[in-house]
């Protein structure tokens, strides 16, 4: 059976998810972070796709990307995985695959979701017990938003910009929006986005049904309900 097509469509946000082959570490220690990060940066550069938010788990990463061209996703992907797969072997005297068969991409409605997205992912580290703040970690975009650091990695968004006036008070209220996350919030976007699900309003996701040519809706819960029986 074919696959679908996965969507990806030009200046939207879109949420990335890769795993490691059996959940294995694709990263050992912060030689292999720093090294994946930095052949990142290139290949953003090179497919030019900006990148707003991410967070490096050891054996899967988020990235929240906006491309200048649909295709750019996957080409993205597959240079990164490949690059650094090789890379990783080499230096660990490994072979064969690193990565699971294929990534998860989820279109994302920046308007409705994007803020939501980006703190869903940066709060990782705390969800797996890792640190009490996000910030706390070093290997996420976390640092950036709050002001700890400048990353030039990340192409920060205009409803981040829009969090305030100045960047003191941006970084102030994203800090403030980070703490306040939920875990009924977190399973609501984590069943999306490892649905591969488009993640917006009705009226997004009927915009992005008609341009895509296939309905983007989710599917109701249960059976089909039976048809009513024609009278005599």
């Amino acid at each position: 059976m074919a696959r679908t097509a996965r969507l990806a469509v030009p200046g939207y946000p879109h949420h990335l998810i890769q795993r490691g082959n059996n959940r294995q570490a694709v990263f050992v220690d912060a030689d292999d972070r720093a090294r994946y990060l930095g052949m990142l940066r290139e290949v953003l550069r090179e497919q030019g796709v900006a990148l707003h938010a991410y967070v490096l788990m050891d054996n899967h990463v988020h990235l929240l990307v906006s491309p200048g061209e649909g295709a750019a996703l996957s080409r993205l992907m597959q240079r990164l995985g490949t690059w650094y797969t090789g890379w990783f072997n080499h230096r660990h005297g490994r072979t064969g695959a690193l990565w699971e068969g294929r990534f998860r991409s989820s279109l994302v409605e920046a308007d409705a979701y994007l803020l939501a997205c980006m703190r869903y992912i940066e709060c990782n580290p705390v969800r797996a017990g890792m640190v009490e703040q996000a910030e706390d970690f070093r290997w996420s975009s976390a640092r950036h938003h709050v002001g700890s650091l400048s990353d030039p990695l990340v192409s920060d968004h205009s409803l981040y910009w829009s969090l305030g006036n100045t960047p003191f008070e941006r970084e102030a209220t994203y800090k403030a929006f980070l703490a306040d996350a939920s875990l009924e919030e977190s399973g609501n976007l984590s069943k999306a986005f490892l649905g591969g699900r488009a993640l917006g309003s009705s009226l997004f996701l009927q915009r992005m049904s008609e341009s895509a040519g296939r309905s983007l809706q989710p599917a109701k819960r249960g059976r089909p309900p039976k048809p009513k029986p024609v009278p005599d």
